[in-house]
């Protein structure tokens, strides 16, 4: 019998005061958080670093098992802005997730935890 899937959703915003700006470091990154979360690579990670006025930052994804991780940063907002979205098709422990961006030191993480299964159902929603 095959995997039960759960389709797990995070959505979360963080205001930081130590953004990532390195792309190679970003992949390093969301290699270990899928890593941590007990998932595997199907593709990437892909990073690219935009300077275009308005809209500079990191962006990353990586297609995990019929899911995948987004992330946006946005380093010249102040404060710098982070935008994470990591759908899994089986259970999700949202502290990794969380610890996983402590290293950018975030003074505002705000979230909600979706169960996707059968209809959008709100699990948990804070800011921290």
């Amino acid at each position: 019998m095959g995997k039960i899937l759960e389709h797990k959703h995070l959505i979360v915003r963080a205001e930081l005061s130590e953004p990532p700006y390195l792309p190679h470091e970003i992949k390093d990154w969301m290699r270990n958080l899928v890593d941590k979360i007990g998932m595997n690579i199907l593709m990437g990670p892909y990073a690219v670093y935009s300077d275009m006025v308005g809209n500079q930052g990191l962006t990353a994804v990586t297609i995990i098992e019929t899911s995948h991780i987004a992330l946006h940063v946005w380093d010249e907002a102040e404060p710098a802005l982070a935008q994470l979205d990591v759908y899994t098709c089986s259970a999700l422990n949202i502290q990794d997730v969380f610890d996983a961006i402590e290293e950018w030191n975030p003074t505002k993480v705000e979230y909600k935890y979706i169960d996707r299964e059968n209809e959008l159902t709100l699990i948990e929603k804070s800011i921290i």
